[in-house]
């Protein structure tokens, strides 16, 4: 059952692959912003995706981010999340990242809940659409 308190732990270990030069969203060798979002989105979809019935699933619809530090190669990155509201559809959660050091993030992220088929059914449709 889907409710107010579910939390979540993930981890990521800093790689050349993970930072700003790589991704192009800066020039230096370190954790890039987009990829602490991405990790933060993940860790609240896995925190939910059992709860969701067959056939649907859950999509990003807004985070408000700050990214605090800077974590190098290297570093060992653990994300936090806590779903704090159940507003129908729409799900609110917390969100704090942590290097070996400190806090490096926090954020606010919803989500919403979709049927999967039409919702890609959706998507697919652009496609045909000039």
């Amino acid at each position: 059952m889907l409710s107010i308190g579910i939390k979540y732990t993930i981890q990521l270990s800093v790689s050349s692959e993970h930072t700003a030069k790589t991704i192009q969203s800066g020039g230096l060798d370190v954790l890039a912003t987009p990829t602490l979002i991405g990790l933060m989105e993940k860790c609240t979809w896995q925190s939910v995706s059992p709860f969701m019935e067959n056939g649907y699933d859950t999509v990003g619809t807004e985070i408000t981010m700050k990214h605090l530090s800077p974590t190098p190669i290297g570093g060992l990155v653990k994300c936090e999340s806590e779903l704090i509201s159940v507003n129908g559809r729409e799900l609110t959660f917390h969100i704090t990242a942590y290097d070996n050091c400190s806090k490096i993030g926090e954020a606010i992220h919803k989500r919403f809940i979709i049927k999967t088929l039409s919702f890609q059914g959706k998507a697919t449709e652009k496609l045909t659409q000039s």
